[in-house]
């Protein structure tokens, strides 16, 4: 009997169209098509459903010294992002989970449901010393299924209380639903919001991130940030060149018009299995330009397809990393756009969370 490799097929509303095995798993999975019950193929097999399975943390503030993130401490509601973006350099840390960088990534999440009882365990330490929290450094912190979780706003509810500061980074419109809480946090100087918008194009961001809100929608969460009061910058990220490289001064432009005031830009990173997760959605989506595309993205990277080195890996390196770099540095000067380091977030007016007593507070 003659076997034939069963092609991946595009999935509509997921980034990934296949479920290849993490780094650190030791069994391999091969689907082959005999020419038999065509009909049970994987093509006719029914959309992959999420799901969401509770996880109870036993510490929710992760530390950093990398000297390329602007950050030092990060907090992440979930594990695993439902917006699917086929691009995201989270992918690979499902595997730590024994579950799949690529459709388990989007479709098998763990969200954190005591988070906001241990954050405040840990903002009570004894010694603790504040300093800005970034939300959503590894998946996004208003995917869809926050909308039913909460997780992102009663961390909110309790960092607002302690007076400690925070950036969030997201691409979905749901930040809007926090506006009484931001707002609040602005004017202390205790938040700055980065939404992600790296294209217009409403059919290429439904390919690239099938669940994130639409980029005109972004735009929309933009104005309604400003005109809150937050400190709101965009992040076009990342540029994937020859396929989303050309938006990058529209987007600049659009977003300043918005009400944006600062930006920041990163490249396209593939470490560990996303590189064959993307070299597949590029067979599936933009089969005409795959080869050019991973031209420019191993130039970018010396040679190869990803290069993690600190000094080049946010940037590229090269003459077409040089051209993003000097593009981006006049639509940044042309519409006025600060820095997203700039804006100093005021951690003086930090108060430890207190524990709760069952006597309760006279005042």
């Amino acid at each position: 009997m003659e076997f034939r490799d069963t092609p991946p097929t595009a999935i509509k509303g997921r980034g990934a169209a296949s479920n290849p095995e993490g780094r650190f798993e030791t069994i391999r999975h091969h689907a082959e098509d005999d020419g038999w019950q065509s009909a049970l193929l994987d093509e006719a097999a029914p959309r992959p459903r999420t799901e969401v399975t509770e996880e109870r943390a036993r510490s929710v503030i992760t530390r950093n010294d990398s000297p390329d993130i602007a950050f030092e401490q990060a907090l992440n509601p979930f594990r695993g992002c439902e917006h699917g973006c086929v691009y995201c350099f989270a992918r690979p840390s499902h595997s730590y989970l024994n579950l799949s960088p690529g459709l388990d990534f989007e479709t098998k999440i763990r969200a954190k449901g005591n988070l906001a009882d241990v954050l405040r365990a840990e903002l009570a330490k004894p010694g603790y010393v504040p300093k800005p929290i970034n939300i959503g450094s590894n998946t996004d912190p208003y995917q869809p299924i926050e909308k039913k979780w909460r997780l992102t706003r009663a961390a909110l509810e309790v960092l607002a209380e302690c007076h400690h500061p925070c950036t969030i980074v997201t691409k979905n419109a749901l930040v809007e639903r926090d506006l009484d809480l931001l707002a609040a946090m602005a004017r202390e100087k205790l938040v700055q919001v980065f939404v992600s918008v790296n294209s217009l194009d409403n059919h290429l961001a439904a390919k690239l991130e099938p669940r994130a809100s639409a980029p005109h929608r972004r735009l929309k969460a933009i104005a309604a940030l400003a005109a809150a009061g937050v400190p709101v910058g965009v992040l076009v990220a990342p540029i994937i060149p020859a396929l989303n490289d050309m938006y990058m001064e529209a987007v600049l432009e659009r977003a300043h018009e918005a009400g944006a005031r600062c930006a920041g830009y990163t490249v396209l990173r593939l470490p560990w299995e996303l590189k064959a997760l993307f070299r597949e959605w590029l067979a599936l989506h933009a089969p005409q330009r795959a080869g050019h595309v991973m031209s420019l993205v191993r130039q970018m990277n010396g040679g190869r397809d990803y290069d993690s080195d600190f000094r080049t890996r946010m940037r590229g390196q090269g003459v077409f990393a040089e051209l993003l770099r000097k593009r981006f540095e006049v639509g940044c000067r042309r519409h006025g756009f600060g820095r997203a380091r700039e804006l100093r977030l005021d951690c003086t007016r930090f108060a430890p969370p207190r524990k709760p007593s069952p006597q309760g507070e006279l005042f």
